[in-house]
């Protein structure tokens, strides 16, 4: 309710293609492209199904957005070894209770502003795989454009949402982990490149 909110509230509006049908108790690995914390909020407002992000610890910090944010992510210190351990753990407690869970995998924004979408890490792979949960891969078209990191950028406006068919993790072992990651990788990139709505 408060992504739908916020993102109303900044005059922004979605527009989404894809209405696949979520089992109620199943769970799934929900990821996407990451360019904005808007990202964060339209995840929010866009997957109608209880989840729990794996997100960064910094981001926590910041006033009132760092409030919901904890409230709806499981912390991770990426310069810990322990912390991103706890991590895994908390993740399958969340989903051994029937939860999902929402990763971006670039593992942040890119730092160059020409990268269309960042190499993808294994974590949100290896969990689906270990779980036999589908992923859930999302593209994320204007976040960047109408509210990035650099300052004073962006504008209200459409924000476009492709939900893409759920890639099927059962059967799958941790040695098919980097084909599945090159397989969303691919269908992401190929929705930015040549978008369908």
């Amino acid at each position: 309710m408060w992504g739908k909110f916020i993102i109303f509230g900044m005059g922004f509006y979605r527009r989404t293609k894809g209405s696949h049908k979520l089992d109620k108790d199943g769970s799934y690995m929900f990821v996407a492209n990451h360019y904005s914390m808007l990202d964060i909020m339209l995840m929010l407002a866009t997957v109608n199904h209880p989840f729990v992000f794996v997100g960064k610890k910094e981001l926590a910090k910041i006033p009132i957005f760092g409030f919901f944010y904890r409230k709806t992510c499981i912390l991770v210190d990426r310069k810990s070894q322990q912390s991103r351990q706890a991590v895994f753990n908390e993740a399958e407690r969340r989903l051994k209770q029937g939860n999902s869970i929402c990763i971006f995998p670039e593992g942040g924004v890119p730092d160059d502003e020409n990268i269309i979408l960042d190499e993808f890490k294994e974590g949100a792979f290896k969990l689906a795989i270990d779980h036999q949960i589908p992923i859930a891969p999302l593209t994320f078209h204007d976040t960047k454009k109408r509210f990035s990191y650099t300052f004073l950028s962006g504008s209200p406006g459409k924000l476009r949402v492709t939900i893409h068919d759920f890639i099927p993790t059962e059967g799958k072992t941790q040695e098919e982990r980097k084909e599945l990651k090159q397989q969303t990788h691919q269908i992401i990139l190929d929705e930015l490149k040549h978008p369908s709505l």
